[in-house]
């Protein structure tokens, strides 16, 4: 069979399979933002009385507030075209054999199931803007961990409180114009609670799966480590390609506690009509730490930077990343780290590939304040540019109000040496697969840190990726 030539042709490929909405299958509100559409929702949740309020508060915040300048430009993205709550008719269920055939297929051929199976402790999976399946391993439930949808968390007796205490707190809608759109309209989602001193051996999951068109997908995560606890928490994403626009903005809230330890590792491969507007945000008390581990391979726009708040002595956060962009791509990626307690440190490593006229950004902000000396921090950031075409920009930026701390920071940007490319030909290497080499080999440091099945996803996307330039 004769290879495709072109990024469109095979980089989708796996991903691009969908089903069509009907009457029978699917329940739609029509596109738009009004005050009748997030009531609607709301009704659709039969939310209690506080969040129906804040819901409306949010809507009124986000007519005020503007539309980011500064980031690549999402002139492409009308809201009164986007349908912001779509949901397949089924209820959610804790057994496989119950979710809905097309909906089952659907993540049977992303390998949610089998990942399950072989090395997951528990497991959900939202379609569009519910959760279609969840489940979690027996020996999980008897370490006292909480993971649920959440809607179901928010509607607990026992655990309906603390969702409540904790909800939008770190990132609240006043943050920017996407997160007062979040704030009303999120759907799906997930809650977790690792209880004092718990140590999970396996993962959790979530994987979500946005199959509308002209829609967008808004889930709200909230994760609570407990003193002393440790948590590894994987999330996946993936949508069909459109000839029209689909809108990510989801909600990550992160609370690490005293002495505890999370690691929070995503790949986000969304279809290249989508506008990622992300929003990732965590509190790192007392000697406590945290690791991101995070790949950008989709969308038409992204805007994503993970931040960190260090508000106790000792805490630590790691940001390792790698964006790939593609033609008709500005990936608009980095982190934030903010140190406000004394003997705090973080680090960020960010890798970017570019391709086809693609543009990848790195964006950075670390603030280090008055208070928190004897702190350390360390950027590094390195790009990389497969032609001529392509563009890769640095943005770093460092606010610094002490004199007692340590601040590195380093950015390299290059294209691929034909000195390189010569060698690797002239061991008998074919001048495609040395630079595929090559740039499975920049992204390496990035692919070992994330969980095995996203590594190769990850491997795979670049080969695929440089198929595409032959």
């Amino acid at each position: 069979m004769e290879d495709k030539q072109t990024i469109e042709d095979i980089n989708r490929e796996f991903y691009d399979f969908r089903y069509e909405e009907t009457e029978e299958n699917t329940f739609r509100l029509e596109s738009g933002l009004t005050p009748e559409i997030v009531t609607k929702i709301s009704d659709e949740k039969d939310d209690p009385d506080w969040m129906r309020e804040f819901r409306l508060k949010s809507l009124e915040t986000y007519n005020y507030l503007r539309v980011p300048k500064w980031g690549p430009s999402i002139d492409g993205l009308n809201i009164d075209n986007i349908a912001t709550y779509v949901r397949p008719k089924t209820q959610m269920s804790g057994k496989w054999e119950d979710v809905p055939d097309d909906i089952k297929e659907t993540f049977e051929k992303l390998g949610i199931p089998e990942a399950e199976r072989k090395s997951l402790a528990g497991v959900g999976a939202q379609y569009d803007s519910e959760l279609v399946y969840h489940n979690v391993q027996n020996e999980v439930s008897k370490q006292g961990v909480v993971y649920l949808g959440f809607e179901e968390a928010l509607k607990s007796p026992e655990w309906g409180p603390m969702v409540k205490e904790y909800f939008m707190t770190l990132i609240t809608p006043k943050d920017h114009k996407f997160a007062a759109l979040h704030g009303a309209v999120w759907s799906g989602g997930s809650f977790v609670y690792v209880p004092k001193g718990v140590h999970l051996s396996f993962p959790l999951q979530s994987y979500f799966r946005l199959n509308a068109r002209g829609a967008g997908q808004f889930e709200h995560t909230l994760i609570i480590v407990d003193e002393g606890a440790d948590l590894h928490f994987i999330e996946g994403c993936s949508a069909p390609k459109y000839n029209e626009a689909n809108l990510h903005a989801g909600a990550v809230e992160l609370f690490v506690k005293k002495g505890a330890h999370l690691r929070y590792s995503t790949i986000e491969n969304w279809s290249k009509n989508m506008y990622n507007l992300n929003t990732k945000r965590a509190r790192v008390e007392e000697g406590a730490s945290i690791e991101w581990v995070s790949g950008s391979f989709g969308s038409h726009v992204s805007y994503l930077y993970p931040e960190s708040d260090l508000v106790g002595r000792g805490a630590k956060s790691e940001f390792t990343g790698i964006t790939f962009a593609g033609a008709g791509q500005e990936l608009d990626t980095g982190a934030k780290m903010v140190h406000l307690a004394p003997n705090t440190s973080s680090l960020i490593s960010t890798k970017s590939i570019s391709k086809g006229g693609g543009v990848s950004i790195y964006r950075s902000a670390v603030y280090i304040d008055k208070n928190a000396t004897g702190s350390k921090t360390s950027v590094s950031c390195e790009s990389l540019m497969l032609d001529s075409e392509s563009r890769s920009d640095t943005i770093p930026a460092m606010v610094i109000k002490t004199d007692e701390c340590d601040v590195g920071h380093e950015a390299k940007i290059g294209r691929i040496s034909n000195d390189a490319i010569f060698y690797l030909m002239s061991r008998g290497i074919p001048e495609d697969e040395a630079r595929s080499m090559i740039v499975s080999g920049f992204a390496n440091p990035v692919s070992k840190e994330l969980p095995l099945e996203y590594a190769v996803e990850m491997n795979n996307l670049i080969k695929l990726e440089m198929k595409g330039n032959c």
